[in-house]
């Protein structure tokens, strides 16, 4: 091992530096806010299964966010659990559920949310930048209405999208109409919610009421683990009577944590003066600046406008190779050539830097000399 290894860079055998910024927003660590709550939450001895005053406050602080004094509230460990268990309580086994081809719900959960459900069947629409248009979603409620074909019972839209885009206001409101005239309810895949609304904050003065309750809808996974938290997301019921027996689906699944508060004091200290926001407003940025530096590479095409913390571009395959042969760790997303870049709440603009200066130099090699 080399002596002179800088702390949290992996290196293998052939001294390569492992550089994992911008491959996901996981890679990231706990942030500062989250971490003193964890520390001032370690001491004493408390009452366990949430009924401890951090998990108290922090179920308050979330309401206040929303401005909804009587939703109600609950801690999972991971999205997958929040969105899967969500799910399940707002469907039959016989029920099917709406969803954009590229959801989470759909690409990256293993069959969760079908098999906490006892096999609620997903539906796939799709629509330009990961986002479900009115069409693809009366189409698919209205594919078969039989007593053959699961019936549809909820649409789950997933803000910001897994292309890095979020649904507005307006868009929202026009998909929940539908729902809402079909009798159908609302999930929100929110694992980068946090995203979704400091963008829409910034370009429209949205509250996080606007995009979800009122725009109609039911449930909200809020996600805490990209935004700066570890093993903490909050499902969030803003119609109370769709949260019945929720707590024992929690318990069922081992989604009930014996010391709750190391899962909630983190949201005590992300929400108590807005570090939830400002996280991923800067993640946002970051990635606006990553965005305007790729640009100016010949070679590397941004595949649609960033809205919030992942980027996607079109970029040649070797040069991808090139940087991945360096240690730079991202994923092929979109096609033979589209990779997805990710900042998170600690990207620095020396990250950055470094980074583009690395496709710079990997571009030129493999552009062809001039005749």
């Amino acid at each position: 091992m080399s002596q002179n290894r800088t702390p949290g860079d992996p290196q293998n055998d052939a001294g390569i530096i492992h550089d994992h910024h911008f491959a996901s927003d996981n890679t990231s660590g706990i942030c500062p806010e989250a971490w003193i709550a964890l520390a001032e939450a370690n001491t004493g001895r408390l009452p366990s299964y949430g009924a401890d005053a951090w998990t108290q406050q922090a179920c308050d602080l979330i309401r206040g966010v929303f401005e909804k004094p009587d939703a109600e509230v609950f801690f999972v460990f991971n999205g997958t659990s929040a969105n899967s268990l969500a799910l399940a309580s707002l469907c039959q086994s016989y029920h099917s559920v709406i969803c954009h081809d590229y959801a989470h719900v759909e690409t990256d959960e293993c069959g969760a949310p079908e098999f906490f459900s006892n096999g609620t069947k997903l539906l796939v629409g799709s629509g330009p930048g990961g986002k479900l248009t009115p069409e693809a979603v009366e189409k698919l409620i209205h594919k078969r209405t039989d007593i053959h074909y699961p019936k549809p019972r909820v649409l789950s839209l997933t803000q910001s999208t897994e292309w890095g885009t979020v649904y507005t206001v307006d868009e929202i409101r026009a998909l929940t109409a539908i729902t809402k005239r079909h009798g159908l309810h609302v999930h929100m895949d929110g694992a980068r919610f946090a995203n979704a609304a400091s963008a829409l904050e910034y370009r429209t003065g949205a509250a996080p009421a606007d995009i979800t309750w009122r725009a109609g809808v039911d449930v909200l996974c809020l996600g805490g683990t990209k935004n700066g938290m570890t093993t903490t997301e909050a499902v969030v019921f803003f119609d109370s009577q769709l949260a019945k027996e929720f707590d024992y689906r929690c318990k069922q699944a081992g989604q009930l944590a014996s010391k709750m508060r190391f899962l909630s004091a983190q949201w005590v200290g992300m929400l108590k003066d807005g570090a939830w926001l400002r996280n991923a407003a800067h993640a946002n940025l970051m990635t606006k600046r990553l965005v305007a530096a790729l640009r100016e590479i010949p070679g590397i095409t941004p595949i649609i406008e960033p809205e919030a913390n992942a980027l996607f571009v079109d970029m040649p395959a070797p040069v991808a190779a090139r940087l991945q042969q360096q240690g730079w760790h991202f994923y092929n997303f979109i096609g033979a050539n589209g990779y997805r870049l990710m900042c998170s709440w600690d990207t620095r603009e020396e990250d950055i830097d470094r980074f583009t200066q690395a496709v710079r130099a990997a571009a030129e090699t493999q552009s062809p000399d001039p005749a």
